[in-house]
């Protein structure tokens, strides 16, 4: 009887706000007029209200299993899972869950899945279904993007949660849910961006959906996605499909087919086959042996979308490369970066210069691509202190100033006034900035010091205590002064690169940063001189500024959560005396 009921609950909402791919179900009302009403509907209603309450949380009454999703706990009652899914049935009937507290067995999920993701909302959704026999509306902070221009019809989060319900439903055995969400994405494939389909065509292939698979391949196929993506992206028999119905239907333009060249294509293999292996010596090489040159390889754009930060960064260093060129289908590195959403990628390319502002063919910028692929729970997830900011906030954060930022005139170097023209001590103001920023601001001083390759260069250890003569503390007897004063050089421009990074991407850190430094570094450099008394009362300035620094900062970021704007600061820290980034002294 209980499957009879189900499909009836199950229906499609045209509404607007639903339209993100949520499914939503029609629920009887408790005070319905007895005429025409079948006692069964009323009283399977109530049993499926009931049930719901034992799945109100992830810690549910009565629970005698735990199935870890995301690093989080859900109770479950394998008595009713077992009933309602053949694959949890043969799951517990090995009881090979591992035993945790109160002699529970414990199972993962990524244990259990041999494909795809199943991430927490979408378990939760799928788990309510299992016991009350209807599907939930899907949750608006999963299913939606934060672009606020968005219909949330067809935006990767919607489709990201349609696919992981998918993938629940063919793995968990839930036969009537597979068809729904089988109808549900296809409803995703005319509407969404073609390199959208790519997770909708892999969910289908995993679940063997004939029919989504043939559309999506179709789509594919029809359209101008470059065939290295599909390679990558897609599952070789797929690929191999895709390749195979395009031979057989060329695009229109035949002006593509005329100039394709073998050699040409074969070269241009070879140099990204040299980037996957992270060598780029070999690219070096491969561009000398052949009339290919970066742009022609499209090097860039393949490194943006596929390749470790460093080596996107080693051949940016190469400087054959146009940083703003457009690849076959109207994308800049700089939107393939946004699509990647990788921090110090999109960085890298910024200080670069390639232009935020340039839209793709269909009128969509960097931070627009960015907004359409994140999701409200991870661009609004709260930062504990000392942890990272998430990267979606990041990129999206970088994007936006980039745009609304002025262009920079004159000379950026860092200048103070409290500081003589000196190089030495130009160097204990930057080592002892930068030192700062890495207490207060982890996550977006690691980012600019990356982008700077600040970590490359030797720290400078300042000058020693004892003398005025400027002996360096630590002297290395076999480095000339020429040598030395390379270094030194270096290492400040290195620095400076690294303050230029943070004013440019975190302008409101680099505000707290410029308070504290300029009106009251100097005295911290004589905490330890003086008398006792002296001494104490120096420390007690310290404690007050370090007091000062946090009411900055948490005014800083409350003031931009209620103008509606968004925070590049992750939670600061607090300055702990002796901690591992020391202030240089004079």
């Amino acid at each position: 009887m209980a499957y009879l009921y189900e499909p009836s609950s199950l229906s499609f909402s045209s509404s607007s706000h639903l339209s993100n791919g949520s499914i939503t179900h029609n629920i009887p009302s408790f005070s319905v007029p007895e005429t025409g009403v079948s006692l069964e509907v009323i009283s399977l209603t109530k049993l499926s209200s009931s049930l719901a309450q034992l799945v109100v949380d992830n810690c549910p009454v009565f629970s005698d299993a735990d199935i870890v999703v995301e690093n989080v706990s859900v109770g479950v009652h394998r008595c009713i899972l077992a009933v309602r899914s053949k694959f949890f049935n043969e799951l517990f009937k090995k009881g090979n869950g591992s035993c945790e507290k109160e002699g529970k067995p414990s199972y993962n999920m990524s244990e259990m899945l041999s494909y795809g993701k199943i991430g927490l909302e979408a378990f939760q959704v799928f788990l309510s279904y299992l016991y009350t026999g209807k599907l939930k509306p899907s949750p608006v902070e999963i299913s939606t993007c934060v672009d606020d221009v968005c219909a949330h019809d067809a935006c990767r989060p919607a489709i990201n949660f349609a696919v992981e319900l998918m993938y629940a439903s063919s793995i968990f055995q839930i036969p009537e849910l597979v068809s729904l969400f089988q109808r549900r994405l296809l409803n995703f494939v005319e509407r969404a961006l073609v390199e959208d389909i790519i997770p909708i065509l892999v969910v289908a292939f995993h679940c063997q959906c004939s029919q989504l698979v043939s559309q999506c391949v179709d789509r594919v196929a029809r359209s101008d996605l470059d065939s290295i993506s599909i390679e990558k992206e897609l599952p070789y028999e797929v690929a191999e499909s895709i390749r195979l119905l395009r031979r057989k239907s060329p695009p229109d333009d035949e002006d593509n087919e005329a100039v394709f060249d073998p050699v040409r294509e074969k070269r241009i293999r070879r140099i990204h086959k040299a980037l996957d292996s992270d060598d780029v010596e070999l690219v070096k090489l491969l561009l000398t042996e052949s009339e290919i040159t970066l742009d022609d390889a499209t090097a860039l754009h393949y490194a943006a979308a596929y390749c470790d930060p460093k080596v996107v960064s080693e051949v940016l260093g190469l400087r054959l490369a146009d940083v703003n060129l457009r690849n076959s289908r109207g994308y800049t590195v700089l939107h393939m970066a946004a699509m990647r959403k990788e921090p110090s990628v999109i960085m890298s390319f910024l200080a670069k210069g390639a232009s935020a502002s340039e839209l793709t063919l269909d009128g969509r910028s960097a931070v627009n691509i960015c907004q359409r692929l994140t999701r409200p729970k991870d661009y609004h997830a709260k930062t504990e202190q000392g942890k990272e900011t998430n990267k979606d906030r990041i990129c999206i954060d970088v994007l936006e100033r980039e745009m609304r930022r002025n262009p920079m005139a004159g000379d950026v170097s860092v200048t103070s006034h409290t500081l003589a023209d000196d190089m030495h001590m130009r160097l204990l103001y930057l080592e002892n900035r930068v030192a700062f920023a890495r207490l207060l601001f982890p996550s977006e001083a690691k980012l600019a010091m990356d982008i700077a390759h600040a970590e490359t260069t030797s720290e400078f250890a300042g000058l020693s205590s004892k003398g005025s003569n400027g002996n360096l503390r630590q002297v290395n007897l076999n480095e000339t002064p020429i040598m030395q004063k390379k270094r030194l050089i270096a290492r400040m421009e290195a620095l400076m690169k690294t303050v230029e990074m943070g004013r440019r991407y975190f302008p409101h850190c680099s505000e707290v940063l410029d308070k504290f430094m300029e009106d009251d570094l100097p005295d911290l450099f004589y905490l330890e001189r003086g008398t006792p008394e002296e001494q104490n009362i120096k420390s007690s300035r310290f404690r007050e500024l370090k007091e000062d620094v946090q009411k900055a900062f948490n005014k800083d970021k409350a003031e931009f959560n209620r103008n509606g704007l968004s925070s590049s600061s992750s939670s600061s820290s607090s300055l702990k005396d002796g901690g591992p980034y020391k202030l240089r002294k004079f």
